[in-house]
């Protein structure tokens, strides 16, 4: 590929940007996640081009963790290469985040929330990604074994010591939560971000109280898996296509697409299209409408379908109960 320049319009193409809870920190509307096409299994020339696309209309934000790929670590490394070879100039107009709580290496310290997994794992992340820091830190998923405290004040610490600048949590528990924000805020490493999986097929967030709760607070909130990992597009509405993540069987099963899934899927078509809208766009459109939600996670395994998803951003407003 060519030497990369950096669209000299990439602020001015639409992106929207939002403030994260009540901090300092714009986070654009949809953000790009590693987990999945940014591995050593996918064409790196491919992850190239999805990443400057991004870039070049306004996504700022690209999303990472210790065990994205496959294999394990791969993703990491994949940005690092990308820094060297297109983003090292536009590194403090990105915001990097990466994240540590499952399985990443054999033995009884390369998972969960222990002190000694969440800062080694910090540090090889940041050597794959031949970063002196990221932007923000995450502990990935509540341990119900470690001591809060004791994940909480490896979070303060990274932070301190330099290697994260904000911190956040995934996937924790309403209560846990409430007890993460006190703790933070008492040793004046505020929580920045709450990420957990809110789409049109999953609100537990909403039901559970924890989008409330980071409003109430001023915790910005972002939404992983915001397309059920591609049930709320239109590729399933007609079968399971041969080249599918479903097809293939590890995140997604065959036996999830039921009669009454599907169903509901249809349904959701029919008012996408009452909307001119894709079904994918009115999905991330209906998360991005939540006063409390910062920023949508999206994956792309091509330059097309980043650009279809970016068209939520001029997805018309929502009526009242229109999709409950």
């Amino acid at each position: 590929m060519k030497k990369y320049f950096a669209d000299e319009l990439r602020y001015d193409g639409g992106m929207d940007y939002k403030r994260c809870g009540r901090s300092g920190v714009l986070l654009p509307k949809v953000s790009l996640g590693f987990w999945h096409n940014f591995g050593a299994v996918d064409d790196y020339d491919k992850c190239r081009s999805i990443a400057r696309y991004a870039f070049d209309h306004g996504i700022t934000h690209f999303d990472l963790a210790n065990n994205y790929g496959p294999p394990y670590g791969s993703a990491e490394e994949t940005l690092g290469r990308l820094l060297d070879d297109d983003f090292r100039p536009y590194r403090d107009e990105l915001f990097i985040s990466t994240k540590a709580g499952y399985d990443m290496w054999q033995g009884p310290y390369g998972n969960w929330g222990s002190r000694k997994y969440m800062i080694a794992s910090l540090d090889q992340s940041l050597r794959r990604m031949k970063l002196d820091y990221v932007d923000l830190f995450y502990s990935h998923r509540y341990d119900p074994n470690t001591p809060l405290e004791e994940t909480l004040q490896a979070l303060v610490d990274v932070v301190k010591a330099g290697k994260a600048l904000y911190v956040g949590i995934s996937r924790w528990p309403l209560e846990a939560l409430h007890y993460a924000i006190q703790y933070l805020r008492k040793r004046d490493v505020p929580l920045l971000i709450y990420q957990g999986r809110l789409n049109l097929l999953d609100r537990a967030p909403i039901e559970e109280g924890i989008i409330d709760e980071c409003e109430r607070e001023g915790i910005g909130f972002i939404s992983f898996s915001p397309l059920a990992q591609g049930l709320l597009t239109d590729r399933y509405l007609h079968g399971i296509p041969a080249d599918s993540r479903m097809q293939r069987g590890k995140f997604l099963r065959k036996e999830m697409l039921t009669d009454e899934l599907l169903e509901k899927l249809k349904t959701l078509q029919a008012k996408a299209e009452k909307r001119n809208e894709t079904l994918a766009e009115m999905a991330l459109a209906w998360i991005l409408q939540h006063q409390a939600v910062t920023s949508v996670l999206i994956g792309a395994s091509s330059t097309e379908q980043l650009q279809k998803n970016l068209k939520c951003l001029a997805a018309e407003s929502f009526v009242s109960g229109e999709l409950d």
